[in-house]
């Protein structure tokens, strides 16, 4: 045996009996993985249990995200439901109207208030809302002791598994008419304020209620990504002469910024969706002109006017414009060097 055959240590000769080589110089499944490129059969054989345990989820969300958009072409017809106890055939003897439903949209101004509301909701939750449990996780991650910091994580996130109704009812019974705000006012000789039916107010409201309910959920996010810094980079940091806030600002924010890129992408994504449970059961009180979203626009059109292909139609642009929001936002991501919701 010359030189040349014989393994250089024992790892070469490890590697040389686990890569087997065929007939005629093929080359075994050894070099195969080793190259990574896998037949589908061998990736099926290999991930089957974890292809059977997402099966379940994969079939819910086809029956319920991606079998409905196949209702949208009544966006394009003037659908009547009664006209079969089948939805299907109801669809298919429905008449077409073509892009009518599009033009009457166009053509609507509360169409267009109920844009204009929708956005205006949706930046002020993405500048005062979106921040807040990023603050929330750094203060509580700042708390030496863990009691203290359970407790407070525990306080901040109970208001999560309130129902909107209950969340609604805190708020009247604060800044209500008869709430303890107003008659607090009144008891030191001012004029009573009713937060909860002023359309002036009702935009800062909406917020206020979504930051209450909703912030402890997106503290347990940035706290979890708080939690994979390795902590060599603070004693580091330390070592070197960095305070507090020069460690939340170079060791910190770095570790969290592809979280924040992540929610932020996802939450641009859902700019036109800013809360129908909410905003529905405070509609009455200060109107539809100050309370009025893509939303409730499409419910009130198509369930109370029975108006399907019309708030069919609205919901199909709201949709269109979500997907574009979330391309973008993602291209932003990757600018800045972010991963965002898919890879390049």
């Amino acid at each position: 045996m010359s030189h040349s055959t014989v393994p250089r240590s024992r790892a070469e000769a490890d590697e040389t009996r686990k890569t087997p080589v065929a007939p005629g110089g093929a080359t075994g499944p050894g070099e195969e993985q080793a190259s990574g490129k896998l037949s589908l059969r061998v990736r099926f054989r290999r991930d089957r249990v974890l292809l059977l345990m997402t099966l379940p989820a994969v079939v819910l969300v086809l029956l319920f995200n991606y079998v409905p958009i196949l209702g949208n072409v009544v966006a394009f017809q003037d659908y009547d439901p009664y006209i079969s106890d089948n939805g299907v055939v109801s669809i298919l003897h429905s008449p077409w109207v073509g892009l009518e439903n599009f033009q009457r949209l166009f053509e609507d101004s509360a169409f267009w208030g109920a844009v204009q509301n929708t956005l205006v909701l949706f930046f002020l939750q993405l500048v005062l809302y979106f921040p807040i449990p990023i603050l929330l996780a750094l203060l509580i991650n700042s708390v030496v002791r863990p009691r203290v910091r359970a407790v407070s994580q525990a306080i901040l996130y109970l208001p999560h598994f309130f129902s909107w109704v209950l969340v609604i009812a805190v708020f009247q019974q604060l800044f209500g008419g008869a709430g303890i705000l107003s008659q607090l006012l009144r008891q030191h000789g001012y004029d009573g304020i009713d937060i909860m039916t002023d359309p002036d107010t009702f935009k800062f409201l909406i917020t206020a209620q979504s930051v209450w309910k909703d912030a402890g959920w997106g503290i347990i996010v940035f706290l979890a990504a708080l939690a994979s810094v390795n902590p060599d980079l603070y004693e580091a940091a330390a070592m070197d002469g960095a305070n507090r806030w020069r460690r939340m600002w170079h060791v910190t924010l770095p570790a969290l910024r592809p979280v924040i890129a992540l929610l932020l992408v996802l939450r641009v994504g859902d700019a036109l969706t800013v809360g129908f449970e909410q905003i529905l059961l405070q509609r009455d009180a200060v109107g539809p002109g100050a309370s009025e979203v893509l939303d409730t626009f499409v419910w009130w059109n198509g369930v109370r006017n029975q108006d399907f292909g019309y708030a069919a139609a609205a919901g199909l642009i709201k949709g269109v414009i979500s997907l574009g929001l979330v391309l973008i936002a993602n291209k932003v991501a990757h600018l800045m060097g972010e991963q965002g919701v898919y890879k390049k």
